[in-house]
């Protein structure tokens, strides 16, 4: 059995967790999500607590076990606290603006580079020092939304000029030596 798989999943007050064939539907204050199991996972709700049960064998279950109750857990956490990711803009002259649904950088470019949120995500910036956190219930989103973000001008190794996630160390290479 997977030592993930049995934890117990806390089901914080406002939350309700539902499954339809393989389907499982969170409802909570940020929102509504949903996501698919393999077959052969059940989710059993007992009060304010909730568990993935397996019913597959070991050697074939377990791994799917553990992932199963994982993102369950990331249901449960996006309908009641939510997730964020912060991004740190480095660079002189580099700067970020929030217009309507779009982000708007001024990177290493001749031009600003616009990049439109998709639905469910909301950002806040910045000015001193440059900074963007995004914002949404969907932990997937979340993450690859700040990806793209950081995909627009990632961090060079010389000067450390770019998009980094907040607390991220970049390694430093050395410039080119005379001799």
């Amino acid at each position: 059995m997977s030592r993930v798989g049995k934890r117990a999943i806390p089901i914080p007050k406002g939350v309700t967790l539902s499954q339809e064939g393989d389907t499982v539907h969170a409802k909570g204050p940020l929102g509504e999500l949903v996501c698919h199991l393999r077959s052969g996972m059940t989710l059993s709700v007992a009060g304010a607590v909730a568990h993935v049960e397996s019913s597959l064998s070991e050697k074939q279950g377990g791994p799917l076990h553990g992932v199963s109750r994982t993102m369950v857990a990331n249901l449960v956490e996006g309908v009641s606290r939510g997730f964020s990711r912060e991004l740190e803009i480095t660079g002189t002259g580099y700067r970020v603006s929030l217009d309507g649904r779009k982000l708007v950088f001024k990177l290493n470019y001749d031009h600003p580079v616009e990049f439109p949120l998709p639905d469910g995500i909301n950002a806040e910036v910045a000015d001193r020092p440059p900074r963007v956190t995004i914002k949404g219930n969907d932990k997937y989103l979340v993450g690859q939304v700040a990806a793209n973000i950081r995909g627009l001008q990632p961090p060079e190794p010389y000067k450390g000029k770019g998009i980094r996630y907040a607390g991220e160390q970049v390694r430093r290479k050395a410039g080119k030596s005379s001799g």
